[in-house]
């Protein structure tokens, strides 16, 4: 008869407890309620030149730099955002004027931006990205290739409000 109502018990005393547990939302998974914004990488920022112009394409191209610009929080996206992208590419060094350009996202907050191919710089293939318009905190990429025979690289924006 103890072994009856020890498992009664243990039986009550679990299923209040999850009764409890369920009641707290502990029982529901994790949900972020609000997104974080991007931090800047360290680099991010090496021969960075402001006013970058707006262009259709960097150089001859073959290399498409592409990502997504998002609001901190509830992660809408952000259109017409600039982004400027420049790279150590096949046709110049990232100091070089003519490797930077900038871009502007689309309705969705996408962009794209066709350049030459990014070559290793110091060991790497990395490009560089940054937001700076002001509107919203600056923030510096410095995303790196897995291969530096790859077509294309993403960077992905969250936005802070300045």
């Amino acid at each position: 008869m103890a072994d009856a109502s020890l498992s009664r018990r243990s039986l009550i005393v679990t299923g209040g407890a999850a009764l409890a547990t369920g009641a707290t939302g502990l029982l529901v998974p994790a949900r972020a309620n609000s997104l974080a914004p991007t931090p800047s990488m360290r680099g991010g920022s090496n021969n960075y030149r402001p006013g970058a112009p707006i262009v259709d394409r960097i150089g001859g191209g073959g290399f498409w730099m592409t990502g997504t610009v998002r609001r901190a929080g509830d992660g809408a996206p952000l259109p017409g955002q600039r982004i400027q992208i420049w790279a150590h590419t096949t046709e110049g060094h990232e100091r070089d004027p003519q490797s930077h350009g900038a871009t502007l996202t689309d309705a969705n907050g996408k962009f794209r931006l066709e350049m030459p191919q990014i070559v290793p710089a110091f060991g790497q293939p990395h490009g560089h990205l940054a937001y700076d318009s002001g509107e919203f905190e600056t923030v510096f990429l410095r995303p790196i290739m897995s291969s530096s025979k790859d077509k294309t690289l993403a960077a992905h924006f969250v936005l802070q409000p300045a």
